[in-house]
């Protein structure tokens, strides 16, 4: 599991304060790659490494509207592991425990010259599965 705090921003908002739909999924990425940066991987090294994560599929589920000012935080945890992709669950919530936004977030790893499935690092897998 990993915590990344979020702060609502006026540019995440619409005309009415309220958080545009869209950028659920901004949080969600700033979260998934902040634990990435957390155990020790650098993205930029990936991707000279011609290794990429791209979204395959998103299922959100929007809760309450989160609104402009609100300190939040993003939960993440990896819920299923493959060869080539991982399910990460997802939680947009506040200090309470309100649940604003869940989602789950299939992520592939592809080679990214060729857009092709290609494995997961093992120290990858190794750290997000809790450095075992």
């Amino acid at each position: 599991m990993f915590r990344w705090p979020i702060s609502v921003y006026y540019e995440d908002t619409d005309a009415g304060g309220v958080v545009y739909h869209s950028n659920y999924l901004n949080f969600f990425e700033r979260a998934r790659t902040e634990w990435l940066k957390q155990i020790g991987v650098k993205q930029t090294q990936l991707l000279a490494d011609d290794i990429a994560f791209v979204v395959k599929h998103a299922d959100i589920d929007f809760k309450v509207a989160a609104r402009f000012e609100q300190d939040l935080f993003v939960e993440s945890e990896v819920i299923e592991m493959k060869k080539a992709s991982m399910v990460f669950r997802q939680l947009l919530l506040d200090q309470d425990g309100t649940l604003y936004c869940e989602a789950h977030i299939q992520v592939a790893c592809v080679a990214l010259s060729r857009m092709r499935p290609k494995a997961i690092p093992h120290h990858i897998v190794q750290e997000l599965k809790g450095g075992s």
